[in-house]
């Protein structure tokens, strides 16, 4: 059956009407034109929809019955376009992004206010996960960007650097007298370290380097640089951190410092899926947030 948009309009008008008349005038319509889209229409569907005399037209029982569900088919297909045309002219739309806790905390705030007072109506939804996390709502499409450390493996993503991160030494105060100010790589081993979960990227970078220079006593490993900080806090060990999170480490009242010799540096980026195009409210938050750090 392929009854169109045009005859469930012309349907709903001549059931509002009093006269075909009256309905082709409303609709622009010669009277024989819309006579015959009804007519079509009703041969379509097998039956009258219409008691037509002289006078005036009403719905037949078939009809009434349809009348309600035409209506709600004019106003989906209403909103259906209109929603999208919305989403194209950004007055309206929803957008996805996912974020380490770090770069959430710290730099995002400031990203999504000027996204907001350019693009208003678009609701934002952020998700804040660990990197590995992050990489993830990516590849499977759940966010349709992501601030993240440039990843080892880029396989179906896009990945472009905002800033370079150097990597610093988190401590309490009493573990920052016993370091001294002055850090090197081996100093970081006089003390014990609590670190990320095995299996994260900042643990596998910061244990390969400090690997390179002695034996590691690790003593506590969590899954939250938010975590560590409170370990480091109640001096169970200090810990190799990204710089993105000094802000933080500090707001606790610990110190960070920074290593003098080979510091450990990586990249913080934006990243999409490669295989699919970006919404306009997801192409419009890229491009600020590249010509933000640029």
């Amino acid at each position: 059956m392929d009854v169109s948009y045009r005859q469930i309009k012309a349907f709903v008008e001549v059931a509002k009407s009093s006269t075909f008349a009256e309905a082709a005038v409303n609709l622009h319509l010669t009277q024989p034109a819309l006579s015959s889209a009804i007519k079509k229409m009703e041969e379509q569907l097998g039956g009258k929809l219409f008691q037509r005399n002289t006078r005036n037209v009403s719905l037949t029982p078939e009809g009434e019955v349809l009348f309600p569900n035409a209506l709600r088919l004019l106003h989906d297909w209403d909103n259906t376009f209109s929603d999208i045309q919305n989403l194209f002219a950004m007055a309206k739309g929803q957008l996805t992004i996912c974020a380490m806790p770090s770069f959430a905390e710290s730099h995002l705030p400031n990203i999504l206010s000027v996204f907001h007072q350019r693009i208003p109506n678009v609701n934002l939804r952020i998700v804040d996960v660990v990197m590995e996390q992050v990489i993830h709502e990516v590849t499977t499409g759940r966010s349709e960007i992501g601030f993240s450390f440039e990843p080892e493996h880029k396989d179906g993503l896009v990945f472009k650097s905002l800033f370079a991160d150097e990597f610093v030494v988190v401590t309490n105060k009493a573990q920052s007298a016993h370091l001294g100010d002055k850090l090197h790589w081996q100093d970081c081993l006089k003390l014990p370290l609590v670190m990320m979960n095995r299996g994260s990227a900042v643990r596998h970078w910061t244990q390969s380097k400090l690997a390179q220079y002695g034996e590691l006593n690790i003593i506590a490993e969590t899954g939250q640089l938010s975590t560590l900080g409170k370990l480091i806090l109640n001096g169970l060990g200090i810990s190799i951190m990204p710089a993105i999170c000094k802000a933080q480490m500090e707001g606790l009242g610990l110190v960070t410092k920074e290593i003098s010799d080979m510091p450990l540096v990586k990249n913080i980026g934006i990243i999409r899926n490669a295989r699919k195009g970006l919404s306009l409210p997801a192409q419009s938050m890229w491009d600020m947030a590249v010509a933000h750090y640029e």
